[in-house]
């Protein structure tokens, strides 16, 4: 299977960015996008994937791909590795500061073609 993700949900524009299987769960990957942004894809252990925005709003480094993923109340995030604030990986809402979130992309698998 492929994992695609949307960039551009206005557009129905979709990206392939790796097979499936070349995600680990419970680790994050970078991907540049043909914008010219980075997302953050990660596969939790149930085998869900998700897509954020790679840019760590509060530091500006490309960094979320490289956090630690976990749950707080049933919902996925992912820690930054810098400073620590969680990212809900379903809203992108900042689970430490209600102020701040990042882009979330929509991600789907299709069949290798």
């Amino acid at each position: 299977m492929k994992l695609e993700l949307s960039h551009d949900v206005e557009a129905d524009a979709w990206t392939v960015i790796c097979d499936e299987a070349r995600l680990t769960p419970g680790r994050g990957v970078a991907a540049l996008l043909p914008d010219g942004r980075q997302a953050a894809l990660f596969k939790d252990r149930a085998g869900r994937a998700y897509a954020i925005d790679n840019r760590d709003p509060f530091t500006g480094a490309q960094v979320l791909s490289r956090g630690l993923l976990g749950s707080a109340g049933g919902r996925p995030f992912v820690a930054s590795p810098l400073l620590k604030q969680r990212f809900d990986l379903e809203t992108g809402r900042c689970l430490d500061d209600d102020e701040v979130a990042v882009a979330v992309y929509p991600v789907r698998t299709t069949p290798r073609d």
